[in-house]
């Protein structure tokens, strides 16, 4: 008798390789200062943080539209956007994973690295 087969609910993966697959998707917008915290060594909140910086608001929008294009085709939800690329931020939610687009000015604002500075720094890329 074959055994039914598990089959993986969309809302679960691996959160450390799509971490990382998002933050190839912000390289490949030509995203700058691109970086990746693993905050759950400090937090509940999540797993990952990608920080990363957007040089116009369409640059940011199409960062953004990029990560949740992969993310739907990747079987993982989003679980709320907040913030608009002509306010100079984007935060996308998948739960494990928040994903921060910044213009500089509100990147420089919030400083998320120094706030979250004693979660591990797993990757930047300028």
């Amino acid at each position: 008798m074959q055994q039914p087969q598990t089959q993986v609910a969309p809302t679960e993966y691996d959160a450390s390789s799509l971490a990382r697959e998002i933050v190839d998707v912000a390289v490949d917008k030509k995203a700058s200062d691109v970086t990746l915290m693993e905050i759950g060594k400090v937090t509940t909140l999540a797993d990952y943080f990608v920080i990363a910086t957007g040089n116009s608001d369409r640059q940011i929008g199409a960062i953004a539209a990029g990560i949740r294009d992969r993310m739907k085709e990747a079987g993982v939800r989003l679980f709320q956007q907040e913030g608009q690329p002509g306010e100079g931020w984007v935060l996308l939610d998948y739960g494990q994973i928040v994903v921060h687009v910044f213009a500089e000015e509100q990147r420089q604002y919030y400083d998320l690295e120094r706030r979250w500075s004693e979660a591990p720094t797993l990757l930047r890329i300028q």
